[in-house]
């Protein structure tokens, strides 16, 4: 990998654009005139021949390539020096396809792989529409932390799945450590009539009431009106904020109940939100 060249191509857009603004300043009545035309100064850039290319223009430079091998470890390689990934590398693996889409999986399972290679993995398979990795990421959520910006990414992939994903994390759901319980919960949220889905968002709601609110909004998608006790003796808790009581009150009338009144005249969350649209 190490003879793919590994080129700046911001740096040099940076200098082109310093170039172009240099003999042209005179054509904008404005900074803010120059600064609109640069989407047209990118397109010109992308299609001049450029020495450090030899002779090539920025634009066609990386449609030479079409192994998935080399792209998609070029652009791990850029991650690695810390180089900027270039848009047109990233674009060529997305128009090769379905052939780059195992490579990035096989990416993804590399435990010395670069954090922000992997993260760029993942947004450029659910670019794809790729399925492909779905076991890895339904198996990623079993053990995770509470916050893990990659493996959010990855559950905002199986999200976009659809309902291919949702058999294969119920029989793996018990597996998961609470923290996966809760992410897979977003997931399983969005496709309601199963009683385990519905019994975890019930007992998630009764054991963190500092959560309530989004837990609340998982049992509306659910819509199961099983829920309604419990959301309503919520409703009704002294200490409660304003804008939890908000969406505990959004889910009651979404599955057919009636919320207690409630008055919030001394709660800084509802001064704070006095004179919006919000109740």
């Amino acid at each position: 990998m190490s003879r793919m060249p590994i080129i700046d191509f911001d740096e040099h857009f940076a200098d082109f654009t310093s170039e172009w603004m240099k003999e042209h300043q005179g054509d904008y009545p404005t900074y803010e005139a120059m600064e609109n035309d640069l989407p047209r100064v990118y397109m010109m850039f992308l299609n001049t021949r450029a020495k450090w290319l030899g002779s090539l223009t920025p634009g066609s430079y990386f449609t030479q390539f079409e192994d998935p091998k080399v792209l998609v470890d070029w652009m791990h390689e850029y991650c690695r020096q810390g180089v900027p990934v270039p848009d047109l590398l990233t674009e060529q693996i997305t128009f090769v396809g379905k052939p780059c889409e195992k490579r990035l999986v096989e990416l993804l399972k590399d435990p010395e792989g670069s954090q922000d290679a992997k993260m760029l993995a993942i947004g450029l398979l659910r670019e794809m529409e790729s399925n492909l990795p779905k076991m890895l990421y339904i198996n990623w959520q079993l053990d995770r932390g509470a916050e893990d910006e990659m493996k959010d990414s990855a559950l905002e992939s199986l999200r976009d799945m659809g309902q291919a994903v949702v058999q294969p994390i119920l029989q793996v759901l018990d597996q998961a450590c609470p923290a996966g319980q809760e992410a897979l919960l977003e997931v399983l949220a969005d496709y309601p009539g199963n009683e385990q889905v519905f019994q975890l968002a019930l007992r998630l709601f009764r054991e963190h009431p500092e959560r309530r609110a989004l837990f609340a909004g998982y049992l509306a998608k659910l819509g199961d009106s099983r829920a309604l006790p419990e959301l309503e003796s919520a409703a009704r808790e002294e200490n409660l904020s304003y804008l939890t009581f908000i969406e505990i009150r959004n889910a009651i009338e979404m599955l057919g109940g009636n919320c207690p009144e409630r008055e919030f005249e001394e709660d800084p969350e509802y001064e704070a939100l006095r004179g919006m649209d919000m109740t």
